[in-house]
């Protein structure tokens, strides 16, 4: 029987290396800075937050919000990881830049180097192989091209080719790529669709050498009894564990969850157990509480690429606002941390006293469909508010719609704490305010959706943002994490 791992945690793209001791994870951050977060495990099992490669990349007026651009859904994406010759190598284009990144460093702590790839290398792998370098990429043709010494572009007359071709497929073609050298032969796993919906599937295609042809197929469609979606894009690692998938599995609202199934080789094929137990993963350094009492834990990441001169942590997390918006999308300095399934809360207290009229200070649970619980400041003072959003759109486009206003009741002074409950068993958070008499539900429970507009698991979050006057101030304290993982 098998013993397969599953994350209730919002970690897409898993690329994983085993080195000295323990198995290395990247993972995708798209629009959230620091970027490229790794995480490590001795047994696959306990991850824990090791590490993050950047903290800014080309800090654009879109990446870092300012005026009325975004990078929502972009960013860094699908990275791979790689270990050769003494050198740890990270990889991943980036979609608003439309440019390809690498960075190496001697230690896979850092620092990291940066440098440049010529050229745009979707969903990219990297393989090290006799002295030369190449990249494998695409969606539905995959591309095979090697990579000229400096690792700067392609190589002048270096072997470029289409390796493998899923023309036809309705829903989605091949994409995702993962390439190893095993036992003398090459290793390509991918995902893509059932072409008769929309299922992950992952496929496999091998060949004797880089010039020769890949052929294979399918070879892995389960979902192993979590969740009718599937379980699909990833690639292999061997370690003392022995040889494992990571993949992942689109899981709703709370995002897309890595599922590490086992495997053996056999005829030189990945064979599967037909039985599996399905064990949760734990972890340490990802979430949890904190008081900002002089900085914020490395759990945290900014939505955008933060403006420093506006904030600051001394006994609170304070945020001043530089620009009027329409809604939390446009809101700088936006604080998130990733949430732990399947159900699970966050408190915060928020000191509004220094807000302006018309500023909203809060804590949400954070994606295109958000729940928002905070006050806010107007002519007659201040007021508990819950503001939430539907998006009208097709799945790409971001609302720029003001958030619906679905409660507001005063409160007297300026201080508030409130709390959001996250249940991923319903898809559904819904927002307190909590008093000396306890919690007073506000406004009525929300429907979280994952959408492409953000293309990223729900997070909770802490912004204040203005819609009158820019200038005003809140300040967080006391953020604590709770529920049945805490």
């Amino acid at each position: 029987m098998g013993r397969c791992f599953h994350f209730y945690m919002d970690i897409p793209d898993p690329d994983v290396i085993y080195h000295d001791g323990y198995y290395y994870l990247i993972t995708t951050t798209m629009h959230f800075f620091p970027g490229g977060e790794i995480l490590r495990s001795e047994d696959l099992k306990k991850w824990e937050h090791f590490s993050y490669v950047f903290d800014k990349l080309e800090s654009t007026p879109d990446q870092r919000l300012e005026g009325s651009g975004y990078i929502y859904g972009k960013g860094m994406w699908a990275p791979v990881i790689r270990y050769h010759d003494g050198m740890f190598y990270v990889a991943f284009s980036s979609n608003d830049m439309g440019k390809t990144y690498l960075f190496r460093s001697e230690d896979i702590g850092g620092p990291w180097k940066r440098s440049e790839i010529s050229g745009f290398y979707h969903d990219l792998s990297m393989l090290f192989d006799g002295g030369k370098v190449y990249l494998v990429y695409g969606n539905t043709d995959i591309h095979l091209t090697e990579l000229n010494g400096e690792l700067t572009g392609p190589r002048e007359g270096g072997l470029d080719r289409v390796i493998v071709d899923d023309s036809g497929n309705p829903v989605l073609g091949l994409e995702g790529s993962h390439i190893y050298k095993v036992g003398g032969r090459y290793y390509l796993f991918m995902i893509h669709s059932l072409r008769d919906k929309w299922r992950r599937v992952e496929a496999m295609y091998v060949a004797d050498s880089l010039e020769g042809e890949f052929t294979g197929g399918d070879i892995f469609d389960n979902d192993l009894g979590i969740r009718d979606s599937g379980i699909a894009q990833g690639g292999i690692v061997n370690g003392p564990c022995g040889d494992h998938f990571v993949m992942f599995q689109d899981s709703g609202a709370v995002g897309r969850l890595p599922v590490i199934v086992p495997f053996n080789w056999q005829e030189g094929r990945p064979v599967f157990d037909e039985e599996n137990t399905v064990e949760e993963c734990e972890f340490t350094g990802l979430y949890g509480s904190d008081d900002f009492a002089d900085g914020h834990k490395d759990f945290w990441q900014f939505n955008h690429e933060p403006d420093f001169n506006l904030i600051r942590f001394e006994n609170g997390y304070h945020i001043t606002t530089d620009k009027v918006v329409r809604n939390i999308f446009h809101a700088k300095n936006t604080l998130t941390q990733k949430i732990l399934g399947p159900v699970c809360q966050a408190e915060v207290t928020i000191d509004a006293c220094d807000l302006n009229e018309g500023d909203f200070a809060g804590l949400s649970a954070f994606q295109g469909d958000y729940a928002f619980i905070g006050i806010t400041k107007d002519a007659e003072g201040f007021h508990a508010v819950m503001l939430s959003n539907k998006s009208k759109g097709g799945p790409w486009d971001l609302s720029e719609e003001k958030g619906l206003l679905e409660a507001k009741e005063p409160v007297s002074g300026s201080r508030l704490t409130v709390r959001v409950v996250c249940d991923f068993t319903k898809d559904q958070a819904t927002c307190f305010v909590v008093n000396d008499e306890g919690l007073k539900q506000i406004g009525t429970p929300h429907d979280l959706r994952f959408r492409l507009d953000h293309f990223t698991g729900c997070r909770f979050a802490l912004s204040c943002f203005s819609t009158v006057s820019s200038g005003g101030t809140a300040v967080f304290r006391n953020f604590v994490y709770g529920g049945d993982n805490a």
